[in-house]
């Protein structure tokens, strides 16, 4: 009696573990904290204001055939990354078919900013990057649906990108597939994919970095508070140095005012300096002169050093620009 009612029990129980499963996957929760075989991983750069990232999970080879050739009869694109359905003996990553270039989810490729890959235009926003491995040629996609389970269900229809990379087949082996970011410049990286004894690499270029810079001061600079001219001095420095003229007027401006506001909190000498910056910034060097002149009294005041502004001071009485 007591086998059979503790028979009952744990069917029970089993069963209800089992339908909590099912309503988790349903309901769209995040997957149980359980290991898994093929470790999740991610690189992130930062190129201008832009922000880059890959995220992804890290197969390992385990002795077995990482890619080859397509079984015979398979046409067409379509994914034949199930595990459950592929002979034995048969490549891992087929060529000619779509990979969702990893492991579990499809890879996850992100851009804060408008892009090119490899010379072709990509907008910001999330993308499932999916790729057609080849001998010769790889095919790098950009999928707009971001948040797929492998390439399962991948759509071709939903493309935002694809381009061409040409592959590097290496002597040495990686057992653990991963991303890096390589040879960073001002507004441009080289990313590539290794695994095996492949390499594969793309460039990403950020079309504008002063306009997407820009873009960042004006959400920086409207956060600032009303008695903190720093964001908008240093937005206005920046639009300055890139020829944005319009845009350091009126940042200047704005730095100014914030500058009235914190003056009437505490005309103390790091305040005052901190005008003089802003006026000398600004071109209105008989306002910086002024401004600090009276920095000075008030900083020999309070003990500070005022030698490297008083030497300013003589620089822009003599002429001289700095």
């Amino acid at each position: 009696m007591k086998s059979n009612m503790k028979r009952n029990l744990f069917s029970y129980v089993a069963v209800l573990t089992f339908l909590a499963t099912l309503t988790t996957v349903a309901i769209g929760q995040a997957r149980p904290p359980i290991p898994r075989e093929s470790q999740k991983a991610g690189i992130m750069q930062t190129v201008g204001a832009t922000d880059l990232s890959i995220v992804y999970s890290r197969p390992a080879v385990k002795g077995r055939t990482v890619f080859g050739d397509a079984p015979a009869g398979k046409t067409g694109e379509g994914t034949l990354d199930d595990g459950r359905a592929r002979p034995a003996g048969q490549a891992l990553v087929p060529f000619g078919h779509v990979w969702r270039t990893g492991a579990n989810e499809a890879t996850l490729f992100s851009t804060t900013d408008d892009v090119l890959v490899n010379g072709q235009p990509l907008p910001a926003g999330k993308y499932s990057l999916h790729t057609i491995p080849g001998k010769d040629e790889w095919t790098i996609i950009f999928n707009k649906e971001d948040g797929q389970w492998g390439s399962f269900a991948y759509d071709a229809k939903k493309d935002a990108l694809r381009v061409k990379a040409k592959p590097e087949w290496l002597a040495d082996s990686k057992e653990f597939m991963y991303f890096r970011f390589d040879t960073v410049t001002a507004n441009s990286t080289n990313a590539y994919l290794r695994w095996e004894k492949v390499k594969v690499p793309f460039t990403i270029e950020v079309k504008d970095v002063v306009g997407a810079t820009m873009a960042r001061l004006k959400d920086y600079v409207a956060a600032a508070k009303s008695d903190d001219p720093m964001p908008a001095l240093n937005a206005a420095s920046y639009a300055k140095a890139n020829k944005q003229t319009e845009a350091a007027t009126k940042w200047f401006e704005m730095a100014l005012k914030a500058s009235d506001e914190q003056l009437k909190g505490s005309s103390n000498f790091a305040n005052l300096l901190r005008r003089v910056n802003i006026l000398a910034g600004a071109g209105k060097t008989d306002e910086a002169i002024a401004t600090g002149e009276r920095a000075v009294t008030v900083g020999k005041a309070e003990k500070a050093n005022t030698a490297a502004l008083e030497k300013r001071i003589a620089d822009w009485k003599a002429g001289k620009v700095n």
